[in-house]
């Protein structure tokens, strides 16, 4: 046992914490996926194997991925950046049309299509990261440190923005936070956030009075329909489902495979799928560990910064693990009724694919850090 242990190095917190997600995702997707595959024509049992076989590649991800020095990271971040700058502009122009949103792109002469945006979000974090740890000392110089990352943090969340406002969000906020642990001049920040908001306002009004894109309707709908209390029942038909579901699990669930709204809940298994925990494990088994286990995830990452004695890995770790977060927290909380809805998945918990996969290379990554921390510290105790 000790000898297998030793091969998932870095934190162990980690680990386990990944191990209770894995089962929880398990458990609720082959729990949710039943409706899926009556609308599919397929059988649960595909569904679940599916599944399975993307939990089983990501956990090889997070292991090969945590093995690799994150100084890897460093050299390549300018060419990674490119790279998905190119992907999201090729996504825009010839991507996949699903649900009214062009988010994805098919691998050519596969079946196999996957988000864009998870790889940008991966590869700008990076980038913040590293042009952070290499301009420390002119960071609260408006012209040399904050306009150049300014300009990349807006190209990039700007071509995400038109078909996924959420994750544009999302990005946004985690390098705000990244911008702030790294010294930048409070002021700067809050003009950047204002600008943000200013911005989105003119891209609204351009494209509700042009009618280029029919995603900014699709935004104030969404929006109208969570803060008015006269919506239309229809309209409402997903947030009101999950909250049904949520009051059908109260303190201690349905238990597991005893969900009834599982089978008219829309994306009962990706977007709503804390929903159906609640309802089948309750507040006090489904909702509370996981809100916790996300938050133990935050800490350990603040943790492993506290440890590293250079910017870049630390600036690297908070920036990944408060993306994966903040992501878990708009989830729940449009699960919940708190927040419009947005179509965000429950990270390593929803059924999915290249959620799945860009979460397991980001845990990698981190838990690498971690990894390469604590052989320095040994390397350093043993001199």
């Amino acid at each position: 046992m000790r000898n297998i242990l030793k091969l998932f190095k870095g934190d162990r917190v980690i680990w386990v914490l990944m191990v209770f997600l894995t089962i929880y995702s398990g458990i609720a997707v082959a729990s949710s996926v039943a409706a899926l595959a009556y609308r599919d024509g397929g059988n649960v049992t595909m569904h679940i194997v599916r599944h399975v076989g993307f939990l089983a590649v990501g956990w090889v991800i997070i292991y090969i991925v945590h093995q690799v020095p994150y100084r890897h990271y460093s050299s390549l971040a300018n060419l990674i950046l490119v790279a998905a700058v190119v992907l999201l502009i090729y996504t825009l122009a010839f991507g996949v049309h699903l649900n009214e949103a062009t988010r994805s792109v098919r691998i050519p002469g596969t079946g196999i299509t996957f988000q864009s945006s998870d790889f940008a979000k991966l590869a700008l974090i990076i980038f913040v990261a590293r042009f952070l740890s290499r301009n420390q000392t002119e960071i609260q110089d408006f012209k040399k440190g904050f306009l150049p990352v300014l300009v990349v943090i807006g190209l990039v969340c700007g071509l995400i923005l038109p078909e996924n406002f959420s994750t544009a969000f999302i990005l946004f906020s985690t390098c705000l936070v990244l911008l702030f642990i790294g010294r930048v001049k409070f002021k700067y920040l809050a003009g950047l956030a204002g600008s943000g908001i200013i911005l989105l306002t003119i891209f609204v009004i351009i494209g509700k009075n042009t009618g280029v894109s029919v995603r900014e309707q699709t935004w104030l709908s969404r929006f109208e329909q969570h803060l008015s209390k006269d919506a239309n029942p229809d309209e409402k038909f997903q947030s009101d489902k999950a909250k049904i579901a949520i009051a059908n699990g109260g303190m201690f669930g349905k238990f597991a495979g005893h969900s009834t709204q599982r089978r008219s809940l829309p994306q009962a298994y990706s977007d709503f799928i804390f929903a159906i925990v609640i309802e089948e494990y309750g507040l006090l088994f489904g909702a509370l560990p996981l809100i916790f286990i996300y938050l133990i995830l935050l800490y350990r990452a603040g943790v492993i910064a506290r440890k590293c004695d250079r910017t870049f890995p630390a600036f690297l770790v908070i920036g990944l693990m408060t993306g994966l977060v903040m992501q878990a927290m708009v989830n729940m909380g449009v699960s919940s009724g708190l927040l419009p809805v947005t179509g965000q998945p429950l990270p390593w918990v929803s059924r999915g694919g290249t959620s799945i996969l860009f979460t397991a290379l980001s845990m990698g990554i981190i838990l690498g850090v971690s990894r390469s921390v604590d052989e320095e510290e040994a390397i350093v105790e043993a001199a």
